[in-house]
């Protein structure tokens, strides 16, 4: 399959002036060193969308949307990344080569096998939904009727049906000239222990997974009988798909989310058909996984309040639980929607209509407001033993809020529930807040704010002044982003050490994932940091690091301690010992 060389694609990057590219769309005005306009990528009156004409790349600080050149075009055609370096190469007059030959292996490969993947993807899209159409599909089709799927919605979903043939998809795609390995490597068939290549989906019904783009990435195959199991098969992870950092729906839902500023979540594809073929409100699903902090950060990028929309059982509400606080700690305003007992989105909109589903959105509850009755509820507050129980229930969940003035809000409103001193209960958030953030988890790091200044620093400079960052990478130990939420972009900027100064930056956004690539622009886009090299970044990285462990070393200590056994002096005399010599390691740092 045809490849573009990567030279070409580094020469056609520096050739093409990614502003004189996007004043063909929007209208820009120059802000300094930068061009600042109205964001395409959504609805806005004040200028957020910012275009560094040297470095080449663009940020919103409205949506997030940012990258370089190659994916402003991406995004604003909704075209694959080939059709975008063909298109950019025709604006400015560039030849294109047939061929890659090899300038970097690694990179050609991976995006050789990405291309083959999403060619795949649209091959089994097209063959699913002509098996629906044709006999073998009446049934169904049937089972579509009669969850009152309509023929438009079928088609905007692009729903199919997997045969119960064991190589049919297999033979099509051999037919298309994709090898069997790399077969094997999409998730669309399965090789068995035996060797035995068969196709992974079979007489089921089949529902396609996009990216936000509308790319294919991935399937959702629905049981067609009651004894087939599992009920719902989903493609396993690849190269172009990954269950956490997908939201089912987005790509059709995202421009109402935009206008309407909010997301109802539910939980199965089905519940997201009804609501969206409905147009009950704008909707996305999970993948089968739990909410995971990538998908709490693709959504924030439309939207900052969510509506949770989950099965009202035990396992659906435990759900609703887990997202809400994952939500609340990204920064959303969320709600929470108890359907009757029975009931889930899809039912209640087939028995109730799109009317009352959108009163039952209208009436929903404030998750901390919810959560405060539910965990008071059986309690009695005026017991000490009860008011601690519920005290730190709560200041658990307080502590995830990002927001301070959020935090007193709601400290405020369990002091009322508690029947405790205002002041008290802040005090104590604010104590939690603050012990939270030395073991701070992904989903707080993921937002801006939650980054280490170093970590924002070292990214700054390396989109900035690309020269001098480079070779103080090879100092950053892996141990020392163990923990950071950007790891993975220095991971990705340590492969680039080889790569000449100047297209750092364009190629580091090339190859970073689309969430990772707006933390990075929106950084790089910002004033310069407080750093003065970027040697102090890597020593600041480091020190973290140490005190890290140095933290661990002390929780151990205090636990041992508490066992007040005699043995344990030897080993608590050698744990002081390593804590001493990382306090000197901080201090040599800092």
């Amino acid at each position: 399959m045809a490849l573009f060389p990567q030279t070409f694609i580094d020469d056609l990057r520096l050739t093409a002036s990614i502003v004189q590219v996007v004043q063909e769309y929007v209208p820009l005005k120059r802000a300094g060193t930068s061009y600042k306009g109205l964001c395409p990528f959504h609805s806005e009156k004040t200028p957020s969308f910012t275009v560094n004409s040297e470095k080449g790349f663009f940020h919103c600080f409205g949506c997030g949307a940012g990258g370089d050149v190659f994916k402003f075009l991406e995004l604003h055609e909704k075209l694959l990344f080939p059709d975008a370096v063909k298109l950019l190469a025709q604006k400015f007059g560039v030849a294109l080569p047939q061929m890659a030959d090899g300038d970097d292996e690694d990179s050609r490969r991976d995006a050789t096998l990405r291309e083959a993947l999403l060619k795949m993807h649209e091959i089994a899209s097209a063959y699913f939904r002509e098996q629906l159409a044709a006999p073998t599909g009446a049934r169904a089709r049937q089972q579509l009727r009669d969850r009152d799927v309509n023929a438009g919605t079928i088609e905007q979903l692009g729903l199919g049906y997997a045969p119960s043939a064991r190589d049919a998809l297999k033979n099509r795609l051999l037919q298309q000239g994709f090898a069997p390995a790399l077969l094997v490597q999409s998730g669309l068939v399965v090789q068995r222990d035996n060797g035995e290549v068969i196709d992974r989906f079979r007489h089921r019904l089949m529902v396609p997974i996009c990216r936000d783009t509308g790319s294919i990435i991935g399937f959702g195959g629905r049981s067609m009988d009651a004894e087939q199991v599992p009920k719902y098969l989903n493609s396993p992870e690849t190269a172009i798909y990954s269950k956490g950092r997908t939201l089912y729906g987005l790509n059709l839902s995202k421009s109402q989310i935009r206008k309407s500023g909010f997301a109802v979540l539910v939980e199965g594809y089905f519940d997201f058909a009804q609501v969206y073929q409905s147009q009950a409100a704008p909707a996305v699903a999970s993948c089968g996984t739990a909410l995971t902090a990538q998908q709490a950060q693709l959504l924030h990028r439309f939207a900052s309040k969510a509506v949770l929309s989950f099965d009202p059982d035990a396992a659906g509400q435990g759900a609703a639980a887990r997202s809400c606080e994952m939500l609340v700690g990204e920064g959303f305003d969320v709600n929470v929607v108890v359907l009757d007992k029975g009931e889930d989105p899809d039912t209640f909109i087939r028995r109730h209509g799109a009317d009352g589903y959108r009163e039952r959105l209208r009436t929903s509850r404030p998750y901390l407001e919810y959560l405060l009755d539910q965990a008071a509820s059986g309690l009695d507050l005026t017991h000490p033993d009860s008011r601690r129980r519920f005290l730190a229930q709560m200041l658990a969940v307080a502590a995830r809020i990002p927001d301070a003035a959020a935090r007193d809000q709601f400290g405020d409103r369990i002091a009322h529930k508690a029947r405790i001193a205002e002041d008290v209960v802040r005090s104590e958030i604010r104590k939690a807040a603050v012990a939270r953030r030395t073991t701070v988890g992904t989903a707080e790091l993921l937002s801006l704010g939650g980054l280490k200044d170093a970590e924002k620093a070292l990214i700054w400079w390396l989109m900035n002044r690309p020269d001098e960052a480079l070779g103080i990478l090879d100092e950053i130990d892996e141990a020392d982003l163990e923990t950071l939420a950007t790891r993975e972009v220095f991971q990705v900027a340590r492969t680039l050490h080889k790569q000449s100064p100047e297209l750092l930056p364009s190629t580091l956004i090339q190859r970073l994932s689309t969430m990772d690539v707006q933390l990075v622009t929106r950084i790089a886009t910002g004033k310069a940091p407080p750093a003065t090299s970027v040697t102090h970044c890597v020593r600041a990285l480091k020190a973290l690091r140490f005190d890290r462990e140095r933290a661990a070393i002390q929780r151990e200590i205090d636990r041992l301690q508490q066992l007040g056994a005699p043995q344990h002096g030897d080993e608590i005399e050698h744990l002081w010992q390593r804590k001493k010599d990382l306090l000197h390691r901080i201090e040599e740092l800092t």
